[in-house]
């Protein structure tokens, strides 16, 4: 059965660092397309960053390009989204989901599903 756990939320000063991890179980991650998601406190969700499966194509919506980077270890079949020079503006929770029809950008979000229950990440003084 598929499943994705997400993991590494917390509280962070602005400024600072997080790292989350994707931890996938009953597929093989690294031929899907993953994608990262966020839904702040009365906002929509909307998609941060996806990976592309079988190459190295990543995406990144502008307001987090340049601070995020997310990445996979095929061996532990995980995907990671490591966060720097966080905003309160990032505060939301995050979830990881995985592209349900092959073909096209990874960052046709509405074609995601699965998705884990989510992990909380809050950028605060």
């Amino acid at each position: 059965q598929l499943r994705l756990v997400e993991s590494g939320g917390g509280l962070v000063q602005p400024g600072g660092t997080l790292s989350l991890s994707c931890a996938a179980s009953g597929f093989t991650s690294s031929s899907y397309d993953i994608g990262w998601f966020r839904q702040a406190p009365g906002k929509e969700r909307e998609g941060v960053s996806c990976i592309e499966g079988w190459s190295v194509s990543t995406y990144y919506i502008d307001s987090v390009k340049g601070r995020f980077t997310i990445s996979r270890d095929n061996a532990k079949n995980t995907v990671y989204l490591r966060m720097n020079s966080l905003t309160p503006e990032d505060t939301a929770v995050y979830y990881c989901a995985v592209k349900t029809r092959s073909g096209g950008v990874c960052s046709l979000w509405a074609q995601y599903a699965s998705w884990g229950q989510g992990t909380q990440v809050t950028v605060s003084s």
